[in-house]
Parts: C-alpha cells; sequence; structure tokens
C-alpha cells in the first residue's frame, strides 16, 4: 500500500520541521539569531493515466488523467534575516548593525568570516577581537594610553588620549552586504562564510547607501518569536500524529484482507 510510505516521509518531514523549530526555540538568548523555516516539496507522481495523452482514434485528449502522489521531501532550511531587537549593555565594545550589513572576522584559517554579533572585546595588544581572540576586520588597535573610546554611527573608532583633549581617530570599521544573505553558509559561534549561492560580498562604511549604522553599547538579540514558534510546533506535532494515524489506518486494512478466508 503507497499509503504505508507516503505517510512514513510525512512523518519524517514533520520530525526535521521539529528539529529546526527547536533550534529555534534553543537559540532564543543568542546575539544576531537569524530564525530558520523549513520548505517541502512534494515527490515524484506516479502516472497511472498520462494527463494530455489520446483517449481514442478521433484524437481526444484525457483532460485530468490520474496521478498518484507519492509523499513529501524536505527543500530548503532557510535563515529569515530580519533586524532583531536591540538592547543596551553598556559595554564599550559591544556594538549593533542597525540596518543591513555584517561585521567581517579574520579567521586563523585566513578567511573572513561574517557575523551580525558584536560582542567584541580587546585583546593584549589592544585589538578589537571576538570572544574568540579573531580580529575584526580591518584591524583596529586602541592605544594603551586611551582613557575613553567612542564609536559612532558611522563606525569611525574615536579615543580620547591621557593629557589631550580631542578625540583621536584610530579606525574606521567595515561592513559587508551580500546579494542573497540566506546563500550564506552557517558555521557555527554565529558566523557566515561566502559561498556561490550568497554572491560576492560588498564591503562599505557603516551608515551609507545600502549599509546600516552602528550603535555602541547596544547588542542586536536573536530574531526568534517565542509565541510563533511555539504555534509551529503544536502544527507540526498535529500532522506527525496525523500521518502515523494514516499509517495505523493502513496497517488495519492490511490486517483485514489477511483475515480473508
Amino acid at each position: 500500500m503507497r499509503s504505508l510510505s507516503i505517510a512514513a516521509t510525512g512523518m519524517l518531514a514533520q520530525q526535521r520541521n521539529v528539529e529546526v523549530i527547536s533550534n529555534n526555540l534553543a537559540n532564543m538568548n543568542t546575539t544576531g539569531f537569524t530564525r530558520r523555516r523549513t520548505e517541502f516539496h512534494d515527490l515524484l507522481y506516479q502516472n497511472l493515466r498520462r494527463v494530455g495523452s489520446t483517449s481514442s482514434d478521433t484524437g481526444s485528449i484525457v483532460p485530468a488523467g490520474v496521478q498518484l502522489g507519492l509523499g513529501v521531501k524536505l527543500a530548503a532550511v532557510y535563515r529569515i534575516h530580519e533586524q532583531g531587537n536591540l538592547t543596551p549593555t553598556d559595554n564599550t565594545f559591544d556594538m549593533a548593525v542597525q540596518g543591513k550589513g555584517f561585521f567581517q572576522i579574520l579567521l586563523p584559517t585566513g578567511e573572513t568570516a561574517y557575523t551580525r554579533d558584536g560582542t567584541f572585546q580587546l585583546d593584549a595588544d589592544g585589538q578589537i577581537v571576538t570572544h574568540d581572540g579573531y580580529t575584526v576586520q580591518p584591524g583596529i588597535t586602541v592605544p594603551d594610553n586611551a582613557v575613553d573610546v567612542t564609536i559612532n554611527a558611522s563606525g569611525e573608532v574615536l579615543v580620547k588620549l591621557e593629557g589631550t583633549v580631542n578625540l583621536s581617530n584610530v579606525g574606521q570599521l567595515q561592513l559587508a552586504t551580500f546579494p542573497n544573505e540566506p546563500g550564506l553558509q552557517a558555521i557555527g559561534d554565529n558566523l557566515f562564510l561566502e559561498t556561490p549561492a550568497s554572491g560576492n560580498p560588498t564591503t562599505g562604511s557603516p551608515n551609507t547607501t545600502g549599509f546600516g549604522s552602528i550603535l555602541q553599547g547596544f547588542l542586536e538579540t536573536s530574531n526568534v518569536n517565542a509565541v510563533e514558534e511555539i504555534s509551529n510546533l503544536i502544527s507540526a506535532q498535529r500532522a506527525y500524529e496525523m500521518n502515523s494515524k494514516v499509517i495505523q489506518t493502513s496497517d488495519e486494512m492490511m490486517g483485514t484482507l489477511s483475515t480473508i478466508r
């Protein structure tokens, strides 16, 4: 009975759906996390009577035919890149991007990774780095004798040196944008890598055309909506139960056939 295998594909699909929802809920408090959504496609169809075929010698056309579906498959798990809430932290080197753009991070491999997580600190050399010690591009060093650091909306890092009145510019942060942000490859630790699907990055200064602005002392929270995720979880659970009911019904029908004498 086809219904057994069809319902089995439905249960597997909803299992994957629940896994994606659980990952969203697990990352509700992850800085800069973008929620995921599952997309399903139907499987191939078996043609018992092909639509558009001729049904007689006079050339009459079959208007609908008979096509039997074989189930469902997981087509994609895509990210929804929408702005999360901005929460104040009052930490000097915490930064949030208000609008489009990613911070650029230099990995130990020499590759450039991209992130919306602006939880930055200073290393022993005074460079702005991530919590793993990876340098934030283009590599900005804050002098040891700086008594105050200001990062404005345009990404300029301004420091007040001891014994001076005027602020000194020690660097300019750069943001990167992509033609297709969901095409980035997630590698964990809130980092993404460029792929052929994402397109090549375009870099520029914050608060210019096409780029968001920088907010110092803020962090972007996850864009996961708990109410929406719980609603999706209930829907996935009910769909899973209905597919399991189809398997149970198919088994009962086969059991009825086996008892016929």
